[in-house]
Protein backbone atom coordinates (compact mmCIF):
# COMPACT_ATOMS: atom_id res chain seq x y z
CA UNK A 1 0.00 0.00 0.00
CA UNK A 2 1.50 3.32 -1.08
CA UNK A 3 0.48 6.27 1.09
CA UNK A 4 1.14 10.00 1.54
CA UNK A 5 0.05 12.24 4.40
CA UNK A 6 -0.27 16.03 4.78
CA UNK A 7 -2.22 17.70 7.59
CA UNK A 8 -5.56 16.04 8.25
CA UNK A 9 -5.49 14.50 4.80
CA UNK A 10 -4.43 11.14 3.51
CA UNK A 11 -3.96 9.57 0.10
CA UNK A 12 -3.40 5.89 -0.49
CA UNK A 13 -3.16 3.29 -3.20
CA UNK A 14 -4.13 -0.25 -2.17
CA UNK A 15 -3.79 -3.21 -4.52
CA UNK A 16 -4.46 -6.91 -4.01
CA UNK A 17 -5.15 -9.75 -6.43
CA UNK A 18 -8.85 -8.92 -6.03
CA UNK A 19 -9.05 -5.11 -5.96
CA UNK A 20 -7.20 -1.92 -6.82
CA UNK A 21 -8.19 1.22 -4.89
CA UNK A 22 -7.06 4.84 -5.10
CA UNK A 23 -8.45 6.99 -2.30
CA UNK A 24 -7.88 10.51 -1.05
CA UNK A 25 -9.43 12.09 2.03
CA UNK A 26 -9.48 15.49 3.70
CA UNK A 27 -11.24 15.57 7.07
CA UNK A 28 -11.48 19.37 7.09
CA UNK A 29 -13.61 20.18 4.08
CA UNK A 30 -17.25 21.00 3.37
CA UNK A 31 -18.52 17.86 1.62
CA UNK A 32 -18.69 19.47 -1.82
CA UNK A 33 -15.73 17.59 -3.28
CA UNK A 34 -16.85 13.97 -3.34
CA UNK A 35 -16.26 11.45 -6.10
CA UNK A 36 -16.89 7.71 -6.00
CA UNK A 37 -16.41 5.24 -8.84
CA UNK A 38 -16.36 1.62 -7.71
CA UNK A 39 -18.39 0.03 -10.48
CA UNK A 40 -21.26 -0.47 -8.00
CA UNK A 41 -23.80 2.36 -8.46
CA UNK A 42 -25.67 2.03 -5.15
CA UNK A 43 -22.41 1.76 -3.20
CA UNK A 44 -21.12 4.89 -4.94
CA UNK A 45 -24.29 6.66 -3.82
CA UNK A 46 -23.62 5.62 -0.22
CA UNK A 47 -20.00 6.83 -0.39
CA UNK A 48 -21.36 10.13 -1.69
CA UNK A 49 -23.56 10.34 1.42
CA UNK A 50 -20.60 9.71 3.72
CA UNK A 51 -18.52 12.39 2.02
CA UNK A 52 -21.29 14.99 1.82
CA UNK A 53 -22.68 14.64 5.33
CA UNK A 54 -19.28 13.98 6.87
CA UNK A 55 -17.96 17.30 5.56
CA UNK A 56 -15.18 15.45 3.76
CA UNK A 57 -13.27 15.90 0.56
CA UNK A 58 -13.34 12.28 -0.58
CA UNK A 59 -12.31 10.59 -3.80
CA UNK A 60 -12.60 6.82 -4.24
CA UNK A 61 -11.74 4.96 -7.42
CA UNK A 62 -11.86 1.18 -7.24
CA UNK A 63 -11.72 -1.71 -9.65
CA UNK A 64 -12.40 -5.21 -8.42
CA UNK A 65 -13.43 -8.72 -9.36
CA UNK A 66 -17.09 -7.76 -9.69
CA UNK A 67 -17.70 -10.70 -12.01
CA UNK A 68 -16.99 -12.96 -9.03
CA UNK A 69 -18.87 -10.97 -6.38
CA UNK A 70 -19.15 -7.43 -5.06
CA UNK A 71 -17.84 -8.54 -1.66
CA UNK A 72 -14.13 -7.91 -2.16
CA UNK A 73 -14.59 -4.41 -3.55
CA UNK A 74 -17.03 -3.29 -0.84
CA UNK A 75 -14.92 -4.72 1.99
CA UNK A 76 -11.63 -3.39 0.64
CA UNK A 77 -13.03 0.12 0.12
CA UNK A 78 -14.10 -0.01 3.77
CA UNK A 79 -10.58 -0.99 4.83
CA UNK A 80 -9.03 1.74 2.67
CA UNK A 81 -11.41 4.45 3.91
CA UNK A 82 -10.87 3.41 7.51
CA UNK A 83 -7.10 3.46 7.05
CA UNK A 84 -7.27 6.92 5.54
CA UNK A 85 -9.36 8.19 8.46
CA UNK A 86 -6.89 6.76 10.98
CA UNK A 87 -3.83 8.17 9.24
CA UNK A 88 -5.41 11.57 8.63
CA UNK A 89 -6.17 11.86 12.36
CA UNK A 90 -2.55 11.29 13.37
CA UNK A 91 -2.21 11.18 17.18
CA UNK A 92 -5.81 12.51 17.56
CA UNK A 93 -4.69 15.39 19.79
CA UNK A 94 -7.61 17.65 20.65
CA UNK A 95 -10.38 15.71 18.92
CA UNK A 96 -13.79 15.22 20.54
CA UNK A 97 -13.31 11.45 20.18
CA UNK A 98 -16.89 10.34 21.01
CA UNK A 99 -19.97 11.14 18.94
CA UNK A 100 -23.39 9.80 18.11
CA UNK A 101 -26.27 10.56 15.78
CA UNK A 102 -29.88 9.55 15.26
CA UNK A 103 -30.88 9.91 11.62
CA UNK A 104 -34.33 9.46 10.06
CA UNK A 105 -35.06 8.77 6.41
CA UNK A 106 -38.79 8.51 5.90
CA UNK A 107 -39.88 5.41 7.85
CA UNK A 108 -36.30 4.42 8.69
CA UNK A 109 -34.49 5.55 11.84
CA UNK A 110 -30.87 4.59 12.53
CA UNK A 111 -28.69 5.27 15.56
CA UNK A 112 -24.90 5.47 15.19
CA UNK A 113 -22.33 5.92 17.96
CA UNK A 114 -18.57 5.85 17.58
CA UNK A 115 -15.38 6.23 19.57
CA UNK A 116 -11.99 7.00 18.01
CA UNK A 117 -10.66 4.55 20.54
CA UNK A 118 -7.76 2.91 18.71
CA UNK A 119 -9.61 -0.39 19.24
CA UNK A 120 -11.50 -1.80 16.26
CA UNK A 121 -14.97 -3.05 17.14
CA UNK A 122 -18.24 -3.22 15.23
CA UNK A 123 -21.69 -3.80 16.69
CA UNK A 124 -24.09 -4.00 13.75
CA UNK A 125 -27.70 -4.39 14.77
CA UNK A 126 -29.54 -3.68 11.55
CA UNK A 127 -32.63 -5.59 10.50
CA UNK A 128 -31.79 -7.94 7.65
CA UNK A 129 -32.69 -6.53 4.24
CA UNK A 130 -33.48 -9.41 1.90
CA UNK A 131 -34.17 -7.60 -1.36
CA UNK A 132 -31.21 -6.51 -3.44
CA UNK A 133 -30.98 -2.79 -4.20
CA UNK A 134 -30.26 -2.63 -7.90
CA UNK A 135 -27.15 -4.80 -8.29
CA UNK A 136 -26.22 -4.43 -4.62
CA UNK A 137 -26.54 -7.10 -1.93
CA UNK A 138 -27.41 -5.16 1.26
CA UNK A 139 -25.69 -7.79 3.44
CA UNK A 140 -22.39 -6.39 2.19
CA UNK A 141 -22.80 -3.21 4.23
CA UNK A 142 -21.84 -5.09 7.38
CA UNK A 143 -18.60 -6.12 5.65
CA UNK A 144 -17.99 -2.51 4.65
CA UNK A 145 -18.48 -1.25 8.21
CA UNK A 146 -16.29 -4.02 9.64
CA UNK A 147 -13.50 -3.16 7.19
CA UNK A 148 -13.84 0.52 8.03
CA UNK A 149 -13.82 -0.05 11.79
CA UNK A 150 -10.76 -2.30 11.46
CA UNK A 151 -8.92 0.16 9.20
CA UNK A 152 -9.76 3.20 11.32
CA UNK A 153 -9.35 1.32 14.61
CA UNK A 154 -12.55 2.78 15.95
CA UNK A 155 -15.46 1.45 17.94
CA UNK A 156 -18.64 1.65 15.88
CA UNK A 157 -22.21 0.85 16.85
CA UNK A 158 -24.93 0.95 14.21
CA UNK A 159 -28.49 0.08 15.19
CA UNK A 160 -31.70 0.33 13.19
CA UNK A 161 -34.48 1.66 15.39
CA UNK A 162 -37.17 1.49 12.71
CA UNK A 163 -37.51 0.90 9.02
CA UNK A 164 -38.84 -1.31 6.24
CA UNK A 165 -37.17 -0.04 3.09
CA UNK A 166 -33.63 -1.37 2.67
CA UNK A 167 -32.43 1.63 0.71
CA UNK A 168 -33.66 3.97 3.44
CA UNK A 169 -32.11 1.94 6.26
CA UNK A 170 -28.70 1.72 4.62
CA UNK A 171 -28.70 5.37 3.55
CA UNK A 172 -29.66 6.49 7.05
CA UNK A 173 -26.77 4.36 8.39
CA UNK A 174 -24.31 6.10 6.08
CA UNK A 175 -25.63 9.56 6.92
CA UNK A 176 -25.60 8.71 10.61
CA UNK A 177 -22.00 7.52 10.45
CA UNK A 178 -21.01 10.63 8.51
CA UNK A 179 -22.55 12.99 11.06
CA UNK A 180 -21.02 11.11 13.99
CA UNK A 181 -17.59 11.09 12.35
CA UNK A 182 -17.86 14.80 11.60
CA UNK A 183 -18.49 15.48 15.28
CA UNK A 184 -15.90 13.01 16.62
CA UNK A 185 -12.99 14.41 14.58
CA UNK A 186 -13.78 18.02 15.53
CA UNK A 187 -10.83 19.64 17.26
CA UNK A 188 -11.85 21.21 20.58
CA UNK A 189 -8.60 21.19 22.52
CA UNK A 190 -4.93 20.27 22.36
CA UNK A 191 -4.57 17.19 24.56
CA UNK A 192 -5.09 13.59 23.50
CA UNK A 193 -8.55 12.71 24.91
CA UNK A 194 -7.54 9.69 26.94
CA UNK A 195 -6.32 9.07 30.49
CA UNK A 196 -3.76 6.73 28.94
CA UNK A 197 -2.29 9.62 26.96
CA UNK A 198 -2.60 7.74 23.69
CA UNK A 199 -5.38 6.57 21.37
Amino acid sequence: MNESISGRTHTLFRETKETKIELSLNLDSDGTQVFAATGIPFFDHMLDQIGKHGGLALSVEATGDLAVDLHHTVEDVGIALGTAIREALGDKAGVRRFANSLVPLDEALVQVALDLSGRPFLAYEVDAVSEWIGTFDPQLMEEFWKGLADGARLTLHIRSVAGKNGHHIIEASCKGFARALRDAVRVEGVAIPSTKGVL
